[in-house]
């Protein structure tokens, strides 16, 4: 399945890593640039959280959307463990996406 029209879950963080945002989607390209764009508003227009940190894909929007919630729930310290696995300088992964 092409990666962009793949459900995923996904975190976007500010230029500092201080804020992490949570979220859900059919298209990841186009929802994180949305994202980068502050095109739509709400949480991470309001704190800038411009960048990717972490993402993963699913097979249905079912199951990411129960991941979602997951996270959602998750203390900050084990959102940041697992962000350190995939990405352990918290670096920008929109390039990586394409």
């Amino acid at each position: 399945m092409e990666k962009s029209k793949q459900p995923a879950v996904y975190m976007m963080s500010n230029a500092s890593r201080s804020t992490l945002y949570v979220g859900v989607t059919s298209n990841i390209i186009a929802r994180v640039w949305q994202h980068k764009q502050a095109c739509v508003d709400g949480f991470t227009k309001d704190y800038q959280c411009h960048d990717l940190v972490w993402f993963e894909q699913h097979e249905t929007m079912e199951s990411a959307i129960s991941r979602e919630k997951q996270l959602k729930r998750w203390r900050r310290e084990k959102k940041d463990f697992l962000i350190q696995q995939l990405n352990p300088v918290k670096k920008d992964l929109y390039e990586s996406l394409f």
